[in-house]
């Protein structure tokens, strides 16, 4: 199991996380840190719990906008996929009429020839 020491603020603290995440985790850690430092250069002199319960609400502003805009995709990525299938269809259709007509016109070709 591995182990990184995270600096938030200025306070270390030690994670466990499993071998081979250390520096994902170690990533993320200075990500937090660096909201942390915004959050209170704006937010002024407010406690540690604060501070992490403003942080948190702010990764999870970000969470949700990004979550939303990939179902905005998802639904946009569906609904080209129906128009295309939709498309396919008819150009299939319209191929069927075409090759109708041709067969028709050949038909009528060859009775005129025939007289």
């Amino acid at each position: 199991m591995g182990q990184v020491s995270i600096n938030i603020r200025g306070r270390q603290y030690q994670i466990a996380c499993d071998d081979g995440q250390e520096a994902h985790l170690a990533r993320l850690g200075r990500y937090l840190d660096q909201r942390a430092e915004q959050v209170a250069s704006t937010a002024g002199s407010v406690s540690d719990a604060l501070l992490l319960v403003m942080v948190s609400l702010m990764v999870a502003d970000e969470l949700a906008d990004m979550s939303a805009e990939m179902d905005s995709l998802n639904a946009t990525g569906a609904a080209a996929a129906e128009q295309r299938t939709a498309r396919e269809e008819a150009e299939k259709e319209a191929a069927q009429v075409i090759d109708g007509l041709a067969a028709r016109i050949e038909r009528i070709a060859a009775s005129l020839a025939d007289t």
